[in-house]
């Protein structure tokens, strides 16, 4: 640590401590960790680089074993491991690197040492001297292609050590060349940097990439949350007028029953007033929690507090939709009746939502609505023709099939939709009068 200016420089010794460190870590210890279990690759990977591979051999044995005099065995030992590491750089990235980079360092020092002199002849060197073993034309590119496809799948600064430590083996070899060869080692170092970066820049490309899209699920998967949400805080909203009106009749109906009868009993004038206290504070509650969800987002012209829509009102809504220009079909089934109030908010809604999205996406479309009325409940039916024309696009989260589903949901109902052959959409949804007692909250069938 340097007390000038207050700033912190290693020192040389721990700065190499620590580059020593790493390269252990990385290189060293990663080559123990890797997965016994190899991985999945595509085989239209797997053989056209086992193909070239097996090609290759062939050039490498006959260049170790006859040009340079290493002899067959030598040949098949140092052109077999490399070939087998280009091959297995696919599962075992680090230690196909290991026995490529010590096959080119071990094979140069075999050169040299039992067959000196002997070569090839590489077009990028001095034409009047051999090669040195270990650096020929085929065994950089076998190095190379094993560099790329290790940048490939490993962080980029263990890429650029391995590239660091093949440079390294390169000027380890240069130590014993005799005099009469050359090494292509600027070349090969230029080639070993080239596709090492290559490989480093396509990998943070891929992962940006994986994390765009992984970010863009996630942004999905929270606007249909933040959708469900807000269609179940418009549900709430609607049911809290339904549930407000039922808690006041209660309350006025307890506090009128004493009088309706001539001298009542103490304990009924007891029993009533505890009803109509319960019901006002249970009243009072429920506005309290409820009622901030129509105070989160008040209705500008100030429809928020008009009596929520029944049955009844679907003459004023199917005359609205026909006269936006939608040809719309009314049929009753069964006899009609007075429903509980959200059997009768949930089926008004579920025919307004399907008739808004007959509207977007089939305009020109003709629309048959038919409502079923059943001993146990009530049955809708809305179905579209194909559109006459293209829908325009439709910007928006799509609160319609999901407020549907929300509906039946909360009243023990089923829902179902979907295209019908004749390219239109079809609603199916029936609401019961009486939700069994087995069923689940809303929340839980999320």
């Amino acid at each position: 640590m340097s007390d000038d200016g207050g700033l912190s420089v290693m020192r040389p010794g721990a700065a190499l401590r620590a580059l020593v460190r790493a390269l252990r870590e990385d290189l060293v210890m990663a080559a123990f960790r890797e997965p016994r279990r190899a991985r999945r690759v595509s085989r239209w990977i797997v053989v056209p680089l086992s193909l070239v591979s097996l090609l290759l051999f062939g050039f490498d044995l006959n260049q170790y074993a006859f040009s340079y005099a290493l002899g067959v065995p030598f040949g098949i030992l140092f052109a077999g491991v490399q070939s087998v590491a280009l091959v297995g750089v696919l599962w075992r990235p680090i230690r196909a690197w290991w026995a490529s980079t010590l096959t080119m360092l071990f094979a140069a020092w075999a050169g040299t040492a039992f067959a000196p002199g002997h070569g090839i002849v590489f077009a990028l060197t001095d034409q009047a001297r051999n090669v040195q073993a270990g650096w020929t034309p085929i065994t950089v590119a076998i190095q190379a292609a094993v560099l790329f496809l290790l940048a490939l799948q490993v962080r980029g600064r263990v890429a650029i050590e391995a590239f660091g430590l093949s440079v390294f083996a390169a000027f380890l070899a240069e130590l014993y060349k005799p005099q009469q060869q050359v090494s292509p080692i600027g070349f090969a170092v230029i080639l070993f940097a080239t596709v090492t970066l290559l490989g480093v820049s396509v990998r943070a490309g891929r992962e940006a990439r994986s994390k765009l899209v992984e970010q863009e699920e996630l942004t999905a998967e929270e606007r249909a949350r933040r959708t469900l949400l807000e269609e179940r805080n418009r549900i709430a909203r609607e049911l809290h007028d339904v549930v407000a009106h039922h808690m006041s009749v209660i309350s006025i109906q307890a506090q009128v029953a004493p009088h309706l009868v001539e001298n009542p009993p103490e304990e009924l004038v007891e029993n009533l007033a505890g009803i109509r206290a319960n019901a006002v504070e249970a009243l009072t509650e429920l506005r309290r929690v409820l009622g901030v969800l129509r105070s989160e987002e008040p209705a500008a012209d100030g429809t928020s507090d008009a009596p929520q829509p029944t049955l009844d009102r679907l003459g004023e809504l199917l005359e609205n939709v026909r006269a936006a220009g939608l040809t719309v079909e009314l049929v009753m089934a069964g006899e009609p009746r007075p429903l509980p109030p959200g059997v009768e908010l949930s089926g008004y809604r579920v025919v307004q939502e399907a008739l808004s999205n007959a509207m977007r996406h089939a305009p020109g479309a003709a629309v048959h609505v038919q409502l079923d009325y059943r001993a146990t409940g009530l049955g809708v039916r809305v179905t579209n023709s194909a559109p006459a024309r293209p829908p325009a696009p439709s910007p928006g989260a799509g609160h319609g099939l999901l407020g549907m589903r929300e509906r039946t949901a909360m009243l023990g109902g089923e829902l179902a939709a979907g295209p019908t052959p004749d390219g239109g959409f079809e609603v199916l949804a029936f609401l019961p009068t009486d939700v069994p007692a087995d069923v689940p909250a809303v929340e839980d069938r999320a």
